[in-house]
């Protein structure tokens, strides 16, 4: 896995944690009442409207033991506490083993409410690890087992016995083991599924703020830079007319000039911070394609790849777009993944016109693996292939494997968010390696010049007036 895999998955594990993964006890309880309302439901249809024999004592009694487990747990904890596994197995554990005498007490495997012993494993699948699924998928396959062979007769009209022929049992034995096995791998690949989509999801949102703050700071600096000047203006005219006050032998004197001298040190510095969010906030807030594909490349250069830029379109036509921490990040990624990939040369090829912007990514590796093309772009796809030459070098952060996975997800979320396609392909033979391509629709990626940071503008010079209304008058007057 690559490094930007890794800090993306560590993110993810910080702000989640292991304990929100967890079963909320809640849940189970709430799941065994379901289970206690229909059993005595079932029972007393049985014993009450159809009047067949039965143990319904014994079957009360069992379904009261899940109802007082349920109270007891109600009153011990609170309802959003949540379950270790092994709490979570020993719950659904008693469940099956509950379920199980019941049906020894009312005809094992013939009765036709014995399908409900998948339920608890298909729970298991959705939450738990596959070792917890596999114990309790044996428990179950045990319990089958024994109630094929052991159990009360199944409740039936007075007088009359009802008996299945051994291989009809053995038929209704098999179809439980498959669907056992079906529901449990189905329904554990599904929540596996779901469970990586929002972390790759919760992992993106988390890159794209994290990428926005270092954007911002700019902003930051002209906020403070407002809010401090009139403080610092009001500290310097204070000074000076304590310094004015002051005999000229006070020993006062000294401490005030430098309270002076360092209050106009800090009216520089905001001075130095105003000059930047005014005059260069749009330098830094609207960049040309030129420019974009410059600050993509400039970190991957010291890799020994060469790299080489390919502008194609109209020189007097090169599309302005507002600078974006999501595209920055997604492009440094692919790219990234190209030069780790290369033999010799990366192309960074730019085109554009009046209907699109298309920014590709070719290198000369060796391409994606063909098993995984259609799945690249999916999250935790980490089987990723050494270079041609087997070699593990700096590019690769000095690892030999992994890859492919919840970066190259991050990227292409964040660049399709932006208004981009992204399509991945090989290249065609005899040329070997990969090409990504990132098409936007002009109207989504550029702007009109001038109006990328506004804001910023006006920030920068409210706060230089600010500070010199403040200050500038009264300082004059006591100079």
């Amino acid at each position: 896995m690559k490094a930007s895999d890794e800090n993306a998955t560590e993110m993810v594990e910080a702000r989640i944690g292991p304990a929100v993964r967890r079963i909320r006890l809640d849940t189970l309880v709430r799941l065994r009442w379901l289970a206690v309302a229909g059993q005595s439901a079932a029972v007393l249809f049985v014993a009450l409207a159809l009047e067949f024999p039965l143990p319904t004592g014994l079957c009360f009694v069992l379904i009261l033991m899940s109802a007082g487990l349920n109270l007891v747990l109600g009153m011990k904890f609170p309802a959003n506490h949540r379950l270790f596994d092994s709490q979570a197995v020993l719950l659904l554990a008693w469940d099956i083993s509950q379920l199980a005498i019941l049906l020894y007490l009312t005809g094992g495997l013939e009765n036709p409410f014995s399908f409900l012993l998948l339920a608890p494993v298909t729970v298991s699948a959705t939450i738990l690890p596959t070792r917890s699924t596999v114990l309790l998928a044996g428990l179950v396959l045990v319990a089958t087992s024994i109630l094929a062979f052991y159990h009360l007769p199944l409740p039936w009209k007075p007088g009359e016995t009802l008996e299945f022929p051994l291989p009809f049992v053995a038929g209704i034995w098999a179809a439980m083991v498959l669907t056992l096995g079906f529901l449990a791998i189905y329904t554990f690949q599904v929540a596996k599924e779901a469970r990586e989509m929002s972390d790759a999801l919760a992992a993106t949102e988390l890159v794209l703020a994290h990428e926005q703050r270092l954007s911002d700071l700019d902003g930051l600096a002209a906020a403070a830079a407002h809010e401090l000047g009139t403080p610092l203006g009001t500290i310097a005219v204070v000074s000076k007319e304590l310094g004015r006050e002051l005999p000229a032998d006070s020993p006062l004197q000294d401490d005030v000039r430098l309270l002076l001298t360092q209050s106009e040190r800090c009216r520089e510095i905001l001075g130095k911070l105003t000059s930047l969010s005014s005059s260069d906030a749009r330098m830094f807030a609207e960049m040309d394609l030129r420019h974009l594909i410059e600050d993509v490349v400039a970190p991957q250069r010291d890799f020994g790849i060469d790299i080489v830029i390919d502008l194609n379109g109209p020189a007097d036509s090169a599309p302005a777009t507002r600078r974006s921490p999501a595209v920055l990040y997604g492009l440094s990624n692919f790219l990234e993944n190209a030069v780790d990939f290369a033999e010799r040369q990366v192309r960074v090829e730019a085109d554009w016109n009046d209907s699109e912007v298309i920014i590709a990514i070719v290198d000369d590796g060796p391409g994606f693996p063909p098993a995984l093309m259609h799945r690249i772009g999916d999250p935790y796809i980490t089987s990723r292939p050494r270079t041609s030459t087997g070699r593990n070098d700096d590019r690769s952060g000095g690892q030999t494997g992994g890859g492919l996975g919840l970066g190259v997800f991050i990227a292409k979320t964040l660049l399709q968010r932006s208004g981009a396609r992204v399509t991945v392909a090989n290249r065609k033979p005899p040329a070997t390696g990969a090409r990504v391509s990132v098409t936007w629709p002009r109207g989504e990626f550029e702007i009109e010049p001038g109006t990328g940071n506004d804001t910023g503008n006006d920030t920068g010079n409210d706060t230089g007036n600010d500070a010199d209304n403040n200050a500038g008058p009264e300082t004059a007057a006591t100079d």
